[in-house]
């Protein structure tokens, strides 16, 4: 398998449609002064698109990403994209950046600074995400994606032995990667929330953190969670009118990053319009928002073996992540390698605290081979 060359370049065409569909919102009413407590502010949402129409360039945006060396290789019969950034005049020691949903490759863009003095980066987008191809076939899981990234690293990229770095569902793929091919993975690194409570079925010797995380799993389960309730039941439902309408993606999303993001209830103090907006860009010309809510379906029904990761494993915590995880929760799933708290960052942490986040994973895998 061969990895071809690829330049990002989304048609006037398509872009021409994107303004016109902008100018054309019809805006739904709102409670008076609510803010965001019904779901996205109207106020910013109404902000964000007529920024998204009158002030954003995504020429401009699509420059800058094409600085960077980006692939196409096909793998299974899709076309997977992906970034490719080499150490020169070393020995290798490549690093599979992984993001989730909702989210794309530009999460991993921040922390390549960091990160490229020492490995060699392959920073792909998920299946159906963004430039990479979806599946068409039901089954695309967190599992499926294993095997087709693993062989991205090894028969694509000539890689015998790799580590890997992932959030949200990058973080279930890294999971099953190390599960499904433990020989070829060096360590791996992740951190954020663990959601996955039995509440039936709660150990007996609880401590005082771990009871603070479940009692606020259980509340993010009762007012947050909704949106993946509709992913892993009805994706195909809400893509009519995300696909039809980017005012509803924007407003879909953006209330994610607010509410997930180290910004304390105002999302611009984490990330800019611009970033914002080449995020969401991302999603609307590629017509990729259906594919990447499914992973949420697929992997509902095909959920892989969860079993303790058997290589050496590295969480690093953020305080303002969805449900901040305790070590001894986290530990009753098998002891990491290396566990670290941070007291600041959210859900999207290479792009919110790069830095933070590259210095632990240099850490982590010094050592490693």
């Amino acid at each position: 398998m061969l990895a071809q060359p690829f330049t990002i370049s989304i048609s006037q065409a398509v872009l021409d449609d994107l303004h016109d569909r902008l100018a054309r919102t019809r805006w739904p009413d709102g409670i008076r002064e609510a803010g965001w407590a019904y779901g996205s502010a109207p106020e910013y949402v109404k902000e964000l698109v007529s920024y998204w129409r009158d002030g954003f360039d995504w020429k401009k945006q699509e420059r800058y990403l094409n600085r960077f060396s980006h692939f196409h290789t096909e793998i299974e019969g899709l076309n997977v994209h992906f970034i490719h950034v080499r150490r020169t005049g070393r020995k290798e020691k490549p690093l599979l950046l992984l993001h989730g949903w909702p989210s794309s490759f530009i999460q991993m863009l921040k922390i390549i600074p960091y990160l490229e003095p020492s490995f060699d980066l392959v920073i792909p987008s998920l299946i159906g995400y963004g430039f990479s191809q979806a599946s068409l076939e039901p089954g695309m899981s967190v599992g499926k994606m294993a095997g087709m990234f693993h062989s991205l690293m090894t028969d694509v990229l000539g890689y015998n032995r790799y580590a890997i770095r992932g959030g949200d569902l990058g973080a279930g793929v890294l999971s099953q990667m190390a599960v499904l091919h433990p020989e070829a993975v060096i360590g791996t690194h992740s951190g954020g929330t663990y959601p996955w409570v039995d509440f039936e079925h709660l150990p007996p010797n609880l401590t005082p953190a771990e009871k603070e995380f479940v009692a606020n799993v259980k509340r993010w389960r009762e007012e947050e969670m909704g949106y993946a309730v509709l992913h892993a039941t009805k994706p195909q439902t809400l893509a009519y009118a995300l696909n039809d309408s980017p005012a509803g993606l924007a407003a879909w999303i953006i209330e994610k990053f607010r509410r997930w993001s180290d910004c304390d209830g105002s999302v611009e103090r984490r990330f800019t319009k611009d970033e914002l907006l080449t995020n969401l860009t991302i999603y609307w010309a590629t017509g990729t928002i259906n594919s990447s809510m499914r992973l949420y379906y697929e992997t509902t029904r095909n959920p892989g073996n969860y079993s303790a990761i058997p290589v050496p494993h590295a969480m690093l915590m953020p305080s303002k992540d969805m449900f901040p995880t305790p070590k001894e929760w986290i530990e009753r799933q098998g002891t990491p390698a290396r566990y670290t708290e941070i007291d600041r960052g959210g859900h999207f942490l290479e792009w919110e605290e790069p830095e933070i986040v590259a210095r632990d994973i240099l850490e982590f895998l010094k050592d490693l081979s």
